[in-house]
């Protein structure tokens, strides 16, 4: 693994993680980074599924048994416990289609266009021209169809945040090709301007969340965010270099982090809530511990469960397959 996209990925979880502690910090504007983590993780998610060797039906199979199952087990666990209920949710929206984890269904769809590009060398080739003509897109049905009256545009459970989430896929993907344009490439200058980037999406986020009459031009949030995530993999991959040097002490734990992302996404949401109301900095501490275990105990569990249904639907596989006739 490229030692930076380890520690995007890592950064991802902090930030999404982060921004579900509503009511933890002694000020709620700390509780915030959650869709940057959005399309950090769907970038890497492009980032990394760039070799692709075979077919689809193989390919998506291993793709869903990879991430359904540490779903289908936080979420049973906290239906049985009580936490989740079906007054609002039915068991096929928990554990099929939408899922209760937007980010599940949302790259359950993305996958296959993603597929069509990566393995099409034509497309592969001119993917900021797909992403060029991904926005022109969605602006056409933002200027005609979207709900402008109010902002909204970074809410992750409506269809039209997919958008810019394949964007981030297809610029993971980018990165990936190109990686040697970019990596230990180093100017101040990316630093600086995506330190400039994040405080401009963090006050457009603020100014459009609480002037409304300016809510027609909300689009820009998401500009100014994808031009951060653009920003966030130039200054990393031109620190490669150095992030491989780092001493185990400091990469191990960000390694951790990165490799049970997934199940900390899954098992936070009833952790936060139950603990928020306890004196700050005391509930940050013992939430975040939670999290951190009950992550690694699902990751462990899941990923034996994801391994047997490999195994599973493999033999169901062959015994299907015909013999051929000598």
């Amino acid at each position: 693994m490229i030692e930076y996209a380890t520690f995007l990925r890592a950064l991802a979880a902090i930030l999404i993680t982060n921004s579900h502690y509503t009511g933890v910090y002694p000020i709620d504007i700390l509780a915030s980074g959650g869709l940057l983590g959005d399309v950090l993780f769907f970038a890497l998610s492009g980032f990394v599924l760039v070799n692709i060797k075979e077919k689809f039906t193989s390919w998506y199979k291993k793709r869903i048994l990879r991430i359904y199952p540490s779903i289908w087990i936080i979420t049973l666990i906290y239906i049985i416990l009580g936490f989740y209920t079906f007054d609002n949710w039915s068991v096929f929206e928990y554990f099929i289609y939408p899922t209760y984890y937007h980010f599940i269904a949302s790259i359950a769809i993305l996958y296959i266009p993603y597929y069509i590009v990566v393995k099409n060398d034509f497309l592969k080739n001119r993917t900021p021209v797909i992403m060029v003509g991904l926005f022109f897109t969605q602006l056409i049905i933002y200027i005609f169809f979207y709900d402008k009256t109010y902002y909204h545009i970074d809410t992750v459970r409506e269809p039209m945040i997919r958008f810019l989430f394949l964007q981030s896929m297809l610029l993971g993907l980018y990165f990936r090709v190109n990686h040697f344009k970019y990596v230990n490439q180093k100017r101040l200058s990316n630093w600086i301007f995506l330190l400039l980037l994040m405080v401009a999406y963090l006050l457009t986020k603020i100014t459009f969340s609480r002037v409304q009459y300016i809510s027609n031009f909300q689009i820009l949030n998401q500009i100014i965010l994808f031009a951060t995530l653009f920003f966030a993999f130039k200054c990393f991959s031109s620190i490669e270099n150095k992030l491989t040097k780092l001493p185990s002490v400091i990469k191990s734990p960000i390694a951790f982090i990165a490799q049970i992302t997934l199940q900390i996404y899954a098992v936070q949401y009833v952790i936060i809530p139950m603990f928020s109301d306890m004196v700050f900095p005391l509930n940050w501490v013992i939430i975040t511990t939670l999290i951190i275990l009950s992550a690694y105990l699902l990751y462990l569990v899941s990923n034996k469960f994801s391994e047997y249904l490999l195994r599973l639907t493999s033999i169901f596989m062959k015994t299907r397959t015909p013999k051929e006739v000598v």
